[in-house]
């Protein structure tokens, strides 16, 4: 699911602080790139966080709802809860897999660890660059 929430952004005298209003949460950032990059961070991380508990995500006021004070500014900041979660997971899963016993004999006589080498040839299959 992909949504914009508007966010609060105040100057400070080391960069910007963040205010998410819909999820009554602050960050922060050094430049207002940085301070935006957080903010996503921070809903992702609540949304994902709120899915598992079971809790509904709050739905996304309206840019113009939201009231700055003097100095501050008001942004959106787009979320894609789907892509956060698979981009941040980094539970392991046990999967079983089949292969001839020829070469699970000279796989573990080289010292092959399976589960990395499974994730190095799905990587390539997928073209999934290492992070």
């Amino acid at each position: 699911m992909k949504n914009c929430y508007p966010v609060i952004l105040t100057p400070d005298e080391t960069g910007f602080t963040v205010f998410i209003p819909d999820f009554n949460i602050n960050t922060q950032g050094d430049s207002l790139a940085e301070a935006i990059e957080m903010a996503r961070d921070a809903i992702g991380l609540m949304g994902i966080d709120m899915e598992d508990d079971g809790k509904e995500i709050p739905a996304a006021s309206a840019i113009n709802e939201v009231k700055p004070a003097g100095g501050e500014v008001v942004s959106l900041v787009d979320v894609d809860f789907s892509e956060y979660r698979r981009k941040n997971e980094m539970r392991t899963v046990k999967k079983n897999c089949t292969l001839p016993g020829w070469l699970c004999y000279e796989a573990e006589k080289a010292n092959i660890n399976f589960s990395q080498a499974l994730q190095n040839a799905l990587k390539r299959e997928l073209k999934i660059a290492d992070k």
